[in-house]
């Protein structure tokens, strides 16, 4: 005969409620990059290059948003396929400087990579 300790089952699903959003994030985001071959990404010191496949879209019936280090991409209402995703990058991009170009059903965008600003500031000793 065995005896172990138990805890109460609260206890357990408080414990990996973390856990679950995470395995789900993460296999959501597996299945997604797994259906989704028509993306490339590179990058060098100063962008970022996303190629997407956008075959029977126009360029009037895309809408690109750039909020900090996320791109997300959508076909708007009438358009002949649907798209919607988003993008995350490793760092925030400068929406002046980049560019969109959608030629041959392929669309193009060249993200620029926002300088960091440092925000220190030097205190005087007294």
């Amino acid at each position: 005969m065995f005896f172990a300790t138990t805890a109460h089952p609260h206890q357990h699903a408080r414990a990996y409620a973390n856990a679950g959003r995470t395995l789900e994030r993460f296999m959501g985001e597996a299945l997604r990059a797994s259906s989704n071959k028509s993306v490339a990404y590179t990058q060098d010191d100063t962008s970022f290059t996303l190629t997407l496949d956008m075959p029977g879209i126009a360029k009037d019936q895309l809408a690109i948003a750039i909020e900090g280090a996320i791109v997300r991409i959508s076909s708007k209402e009438g358009a002949p396929r649907r798209y919607n995703a988003a993008y995350e990058l490793p760092l925030e991009i400068d929406t002046a400087s980049s560019e969109a170009k959608l030629e041959n059903g392929v669309l193009t965008l060249k993200l620029v990579k926002k300088v960091p600003v440092s925000n220190a500031t030097e205190l005087t000793i007294q």
